[in-house]
This record gives C-alpha cells, structure tokens and sequence, in this order.
C-alpha cells in the first residue's frame, strides 16, 4: 500500500511542478530559473508543514514521500544552477544557488513552525 500511496502522491506532484514551472517561466524574462525555485521554496515550507503536523503512515507516504518528493526538484535546480555557470551569468548561478539553500532552509523551519502552532 505505501507503494501505492507514493505512486499516487508523486504522479500528482510531478505534474503540479511541471504545470506551476512552465507556467511561471513563460511569465518572467531573463535566463534565472524562476519556475524551479518558486517551486522547490514552496515545497520545503510544504515539507515543513507535513512533517511538523506528524501525519499518520498513509498521509505521510503520500504527502511527503509521494507529493512533495515528486514536487520538489533537486536535480533541476542543479541543472539550471549549473547552466547558469555555463553560460557566463556567474553572479546569477551563486545567487541562485545560494537563495535557494537559504529559502528552502527558512521554509522547512517556517513550516515547522506553522505545524507546531497547528497541533
């Protein structure tokens, strides 16, 4: 049933990212890789929240191991970290990855927070 659970979780999470990336990327200028990292920040402060919360067996395999494990995406961010070093936009891809690291960390701790308030 876990199996299942994340399956179902991860279809749903991969296609929401999928949607909410093209989506703001169509919408911004310039080569910074907005889609992704609007995505992964929402999903650490996500993360936060669900496991703050302390979600049951089922819950948990498709919240946080199926829906945001698909919904977040760290080979992405690598990529387009990456990409932005090569090709020349050095302050670009330190800003990007850094801002990332530092949003995703404050947004588990934000979530975290959040849940502790909610229980």
């Amino acid at each position: 049933m876990e199996i299942v659970l994340i399956g179902i979780g991860g279809a749903a999470g991969s296609v929401i990212r999928y949607t909410i990336g093209k989506w703001i990327a169509q919408r911004s200028s310039g080569n910074f890789p907005w889609g992704t990292f609007f995505v992964n920040a929402t999903g650490a402060v996500l993360l936060g929240l669900v496991i703050g919360m302390r979600p049951g067996t089922a819950a948990g395999f498709l919240l946080a191991e199926g829906f945001l494990g698909a919904y977040t995406t760290f080979s992405t961010f690598m990529f387009e970290g990456f990409e932005l070093f090569r090709g020349n936009e050095k302050k670009n891809a330190v800003f990007y990855i850094l801002f990332s690291l530092a949003v995703g960390a404050a947004g588990y701790f934000a979530g975290s927070a959040l849940a502790a308030c909610m229980v």
